[in-house]
């Protein structure tokens, strides 16, 4: 069920950004701030932070690299959208192992992404990402809507 859940989440994500030229997905229409091309790259870096980094305890080459300085989400100009939606994949195909190959209950790595806390187990990342992304394909569905009119799955 979580499995489909983030498959779906994803997929819509990704609908939710074609279409959109350059100039839309690099600027905001919220007083916020944040893009949804930028957007795109927090929700593969969260990912990689839960699962990879988080619950297999695996080296992650800068696990806040969705982030600048200032602690805000950020993409470079130097970073196209396929780049990125490539990039987005990955993780997603880590994500499935690592998934498949474990049972709910199965708890993480000790390591830095707990920051010295009690690694936590799958099912609580699992709900904690199906949140995120709920939480985060909504706002953007708000976001289409006020760039092009454009609403619904």
């Amino acid at each position: 069920m979580f499995l489909r859940y983030l498959d779906y989440f994803r997929c819509t994500l990704v609908g939710k950004l074609d279409g959109l030229p350059d100039e839309r997905l690099r600027n905001s229409v919220l007083p916020s701030g944040w893009t949804p091309i930028e957007l795109l790259k927090h929700l593969t870096y969260v990912e990689r932070r839960w699962l990879v980094w988080g619950f297999s305890g695996l080296a992650v080459n800068d696990p806040w690299g969705d982030r600048n300085t200032e602690g805000r989400w950020y993409v470079g100009t130097d970073e196209p959208l396929p780049d990125l939606l490539a990039a987005f994949h990955d993780p997603a195909a880590a994500s499935r192992s690592v998934i498949e190959d474990h049972d709910l209950a199965d708890i993480g790595q000790p390591g830095d992404r707990w920051e010295g806390e009690k690694p936590a187990s799958l099912e609580r990342i699992l709900f904690h990402l199906v949140q995120e992304y709920a939480r985060h394909v909504g706002h953007l569905d708000v976001v289409r809507e006020l760039i092009d009119g454009t609403t619904g799955e």
